[in-house]
């Protein structure tokens, strides 16, 4: 069997000439800042900013609404010992769980 030579890639040499610094550029004066407007972020929907229809209110999202119906159908079931028609127990949690929500 013939042995295959590898050939090793040459070190890159060390740049002779160091770079000069870079200039500094003038610092920003507070008037000059005011008179610039803020720049957005390019690609932000606008949509995004609002959440809900009324500012500053949670809506759930519908697992997080199951979830919610299920731990109050759970507690009403609880309160009655657990005897009686579970679809009934559903129904009033889910009517709880509105009421709540509309902060009504």
């Amino acid at each position: 069997m013939a042995e295959a030579k590898t050939k090793s890639a040459p070190a890159k040499a060390a740049p002779s000439a160091k770079k000069a610094p870079a200039a500094k550029k003038p610092a920003v004066t507070a008037k000059a800042a005011a008179k610039k407007p803020a720049a957005k972020k390019p690609g932000a929907p606008k949509a995004a900013a609002k959440k809900s229809a009324v500012a500053g209110k949670w809506t759930p999202g519908p697992q997080e609404r199951y979830n919610m119906v299920q731990v109050a159908a759970y507690y009403i079931a609880e309160r009655n010992g657990f005897n009686g028609n579970p679809l009934e127990f559903w129904t009033a949690a889910e009517a709880q769980v509105v009421k709540m929500l509309s902060g009504k």
